[in-house]
């Protein structure tokens, strides 16, 4: 299979061409807005095959049988510094795919959303009857990239004749997470690496992370499924709630932390206390998530820390 992937300067699109390398016979075609940098980056880790890479501006000359679109922020302070260009950014690159599309009406898209694409709340995980809310009356700047993203999957299924699935990522974590982004996680990181007492807030949170392994086994699966369009939230084997979270890196790595009240994480897309989903429609494809969060987080935090 031919496979366009848009915005390869990502962390998650990066992981998931490492992926495809070690594992599948595919053919990549990488396009991003700094093509030298994702060159180098693949000299730099010695990429196992040589995949092409160009500025969009090739993007529509070439012949792909699946396109994965990337492009986006990938951590909150990213999203605080792009602001409303967040609405620009994420339809410029969508349209460019829906264009494609008209003319090349075989080829699959998978869309990189958001479970911020539910909007508001989370005081309880979200399933496939939970419908999207947004305070509209009242949009805070914090909600822009949620809404950007519902504002695309809208498009989507308005289009149901293409062949689109997007993929609403909650949390996803690897070992090529930059340690500088503002997550609870790089958080702790940083405070095993600097040997520094970590404070944390009393909330109670719970997350759900996605491992490279697993997101490369739910693309898969799903550029095998027929075509259709439809959309299926990302999962691992169970989720990990901030407490046993601490204790557990406390345990392995010596994490030292102290619990206030106050927070002095980076927000940028609101309080979510119960951030991932119950929808589990991803199954109905053949996808079975092999390890759970805090597996995950395990693995990925001993290869990070010893590197």
């Amino acid at each position: 299979m031919r496979i366009a992937i848009l915005g390869a300067t990502s962390q998650i699109a990066k992981d998931l061409i490492v992926s495809f390398s070690v594992n599948s016979a595919n053919e990549l075609y990488l396009f991003a807005r700094r093509p030298a940098d994702v060159r180098n980056w693949s000299v730099s880790i010695g990429l196992s095959q040589y995949y092409p890479v160009n500025e969009f501006s090739e993007f529509s000359k070439g012949e792909f049988d699946a396109v994965i679109n990337f492009v986006g922020v990938g951590n909150p302070a990213q999203a605080v510094a792009l602001g409303n260009a967040i609405f620009e950014i994420t339809e410029y690159y969508d349209d460019m795919v829906l264009e494609y599309l008209k003319q090349h009406p075989s080829c699959r898209y998978l869309f990189l959303s958001s479970g911020a694409a539910y909007g508001i709340g989370f005081n309880e995980p979200v399933t496939k009857e939970t419908p999207a809310m947004v305070n509209l009356n009242r949009l805070v700047p914090h909600e822009w990239y949620g809404v950007a993203k519902l504002y695309a999957e809208c498009r989507h299924r308005a289009r149901p004749e293409l062949a689109i699935i997007d993929i609403r990522v909650f949390n996803y974590f690897s070992h090529t997470q930059d340690i500088n982004a503002r997550f609870l996680v790089t958080d702790i990181l940083r405070a095993i690496r600097d040997k520094l007492e970590l404070k944390v807030s009393s909330d109670y949170i719970v997350r759900d992370f996605l491992h490279p392994s697993d997101f490369y086994r739910l693309i898969c699966v799903l550029l095998a499924t027929p075509a259709m369009n439809t959309v299926v939230d990302c999962y691992s084997k169970a989720p990990i709630d901030k407490p046993n979270l601490l204790f557990t890196m406390r345990e392995k790595f010596g994490l030292c932390y102290e619990v206030n009240e106050l927070d002095p994480s980076l927000n940028s897309t609101g309080n979510k206390p119960y951030y991932y989903s119950l929808n589990f429609h991803a199954a109905d494809f053949g996808y079975t998530p092999s390890l759970t969060s805090l597996e995950g987080i395990v693995r990925e935090s001993g290869i990070l820390l010893n590197n």
